[in-house]
């Protein structure tokens, strides 16, 4: 009856084992989030930045000129003569104007930026996330996206942004 016994007690603990070791290891990964957190990318923002700094200042100095018309015209509206008003509607409009194709070319620029590094690391992305997975004995990675809820520790976003940078130098 004792043998009997430890041959169960053999038997279990056997079977808790091959279930434990038959536990897939998974991985979540948030594949923008990998590559716009990269070295690369950061240049990549600061160049692009630095080509339209001019674009953005006067974004701003437009912005800066249509709160002052504004507030003038708040301030000043029962004083002003109806063509006066015309006159600043008129000038607030075309600040706007200005203002929205500036918007317009500098996002249409950001992002063909984007699109082109997208396309330049795409191979790299994948040689990253394939070294993380054999590093790390993956199972199964899915994308962020596609995952209602995932528990943090799963996740090997920042794993894979190293290894692109790893992979970049």
């Amino acid at each position: 009856m004792k043998k009997f016994m430890v041959l169960i007690a053999a038997l279990l603990l056997t079977a808790n084992t091959a279930v434990a070791q038959s536990t897939p290891v998974i991985g979540i990964i948030n594949l923008e989030q990998a590559l716009f957190n990269t070295d690369a990318a950061r240049q990549l923002e600061e160049s692009t930045r630095t080509e339209f700094a001019n674009d953005e200042s006067r974004l701003e100095q437009l912005n800066t000129e249509l709160r002052a018309l504004i507030e003038r015209a708040q301030r000043d509206e029962s004083i002003m003569s109806e063509s006066e008003m015309r006159a600043l509607n008129s000038e607030a409009e075309e600040k706007q104007v200005q203002m929205r194709l500036i918007s317009e070319r500098l996002q249409g620029a950001w992002q063909q930026r984007q699109q082109a590094f997208i396309d330049s690391m795409r191979e790299r992305l994948g040689q990253a996330i394939e070294a993380v997975v054999q590093e790390g004995n993956y199972d199964l990675v899915l994308n962020a996206e596609a995952v209602a809820f995932f528990n943090n520790s799963y996740n090997i976003t920042a794993l894979v942004t190293a290894k692109i940078n790893e992979l970049s130098r």
